[in-house]
């Protein structure tokens, strides 16, 4: 049986521990809190899938579902398809979000990145489709970023893949400029009033704050690199 001597050092090393712990949750908070303070973006749960992710960014900004609606354009019910993770979001709403919430599109894919360079090996690439898990149902195609964890990047590449689909898709404009450039099959570019027909090794290069449209030309997809660049948060 343990004397009272024994008990009374385990009780201490327990409060100790439960002041570190609460030391380390306040740490962790008011790193946050600096971080909006200085305009700077507050460490993302790499954990997380995209729609908790803005979530977690919106609430960290003190912002309700219709502050982040007059802020994008976005009806709140859309907004709350998007964080409960019912739809995915197409790039150019990410670009919306990302500006609306002061940040780096880029992390609300990915979450933050601290490296000077990135290395994606094609084994580690990972898939994102615009569709949600809840629907099953797809609106135009699937993407793979190239550049998960690269620090303060400006430009956003991706291999995307076109589907074919049934889906009325109305064509978006958003802030930046992308450029293009077809791998496999052939896509169909609808930017402002002009139609272009791209095949393997044609490219295109157009500023995205115009109305464009992506889309598989023909009855299969179509695999293309997409560079984005914001040069705003």
């Amino acid at each position: 049986m343990a004397d009272k001597g024994e008990n009374g050092h385990h009780d201490l090393m327990s409060q100790m521990e439960g002041m570190e712990s609460e030391n380390r949750r306040e740490s962790d908070f008011l790193a946050g809190v600096d971080a909006v303070a200085a305009g700077q973006e507050a460490p993302a749960d790499e954990s997380l899938p995209v729609g908790q992710r803005i979530r977690q960014a919106r609430e960290q900004k003190g912002l309700s579902l219709e502050d982040l609606s007059q802020r994008t354009g976005l009806p709140t019910g859309t907004l709350a398809e998007i964080e409960g993770e019912a739809s995915s979001p197409p790039l150019g709403v990410l670009v919306k979000l990302g500006k609306a919430l002061d940040m780096r599109w880029g992390s609300l894919i990915t979450g933050g990145g601290e490296r000077t360079y990135t290395v994606v090996r094609v084994a580690d690439r990972q898939q994102m489709s615009r569709q949600g898990a809840a629907k099953r149902t797809s609106y135009g195609y699937s993407y793979e970023t190239l550049a998960p964890h690269k620090t303060n990047r400006s430009m956003e590449p991706f291999i995307v893949t076109l589907h074919p689909t049934s889906e009325e898709v109305e064509p978006s404009a958003h802030d930046g400029q992308e450029f293009i450039y077809v791998l496999d099959g052939s896509m169909e570019a609808l930017v402002d009033d002009a139609v272009e027909i791209l095949g393997p090794g044609d490219s295109i290069y157009y500023d995205s704050n115009v109305p464009h449209l992506l889309r598989p030309h023909g009855a299969g997809p179509a695999k293309i690199l997409a560079v984005i660049y914001s040069q705003e948060k």
